[in-house]
């Protein structure tokens, strides 16, 4: 199969209570490539909560490590998947004794509790290990990047070497679960998506795996490519 884009995401098995909640709460399995049933939150009928969760719906539920990008090229997707392969036999679990549902700007998230240096170094170390798969942005992919965002000269810098400004000291672990909303909303979404994952997915987070996911089309959702597992001593 052809890949328009490839990117290099955390996601936890499919079989984890932690999987089914995030797919539920955007209303998508990218294991499967199926549509998953939501359950709305108070205040938002089926139609409103599908249109809060379209964003991250169309990229399944994980953590950004390498953020999407077109293949060189000479470059094929097999040498992604071996590079894969190679970048987890070298890096160690990263475990996050508390996630937390709290909001992102706009946006909710399950994000850690605190800043945990172990998992921005392999964060980095991926958009590091994977950017010689990445082909440099087009023009109008940077010019879309840009005006989506006020973005400061040093993430500018970063847009510019790496394809995507939030990766070094400006990265922060998170796994989306909304698109934007109103600010009369987010405090209540927070609430009740904060008790779901206690109730549902509860323990410590371990970042315990890497996975590439693929989109066919550049309008179409992504879904699950290969995955493997962190295995350093």
């Amino acid at each position: 199969m052809s890949w328009a884009r490839l990117a290099v995401y955390f996601a936890p098995p499919p079989s984890s209570p932690l999987w089914t909640f995030g797919s539920r709460t955007i209303g998508y399995d990218a294991a499967s490539g199926a549509d998953v049933a939501q359950d709305p939150p108070p205040g938002f009928d089926a139609a409103t909560w599908a249109a809060a969760t379209a964003e991250p719906r169309k990229y399944g539920f994980h953590a950004t490590l390498k953020a999407p990008f077109t293949l060189p090229a000479d470059r094929r997707v097999d040498e992604v998947l071996t590079a894969l392969h190679e970048f987890a036999g070298k890096q160690r679990a990263v475990a996050i004794p508390r996630p937390v549902v709290q909001p992102m700007g706009r946006f909710v998230a399950l994000v850690p509790d605190g800043e945990l240096a172990d998992l921005n170094e392999l964060a980095f170390a991926a958009v590091k290990h994977f950017e010689p798969f990445r082909a440099p942005l087009s023009a109008g992919d940077r010019a879309r990047r840009v005006a989506s965002a006020d973005l400061t000269a040093r993430q500018l810098e970063l847009l510019d070497t790496f394809g995507y400004p939030y990766v070094a000291e400006q990265f922060r672990f998170h796994m989306t679960l909304t698109g934007p909303l109103p600010d009369a909303d987010r405090s209540s979404v927070v609430e009740v998506l904060a008790a779901r994952h206690a109730a549902e997915a509860p323990g410590p987070l371990i970042v315990s795996r890497v996975v590439v996911f693929g989109q066919e089309t550049r309008d179409g959702r992504f879904r699950i490519v290969a995955s493997a597992d962190l295995s350093a001593g």
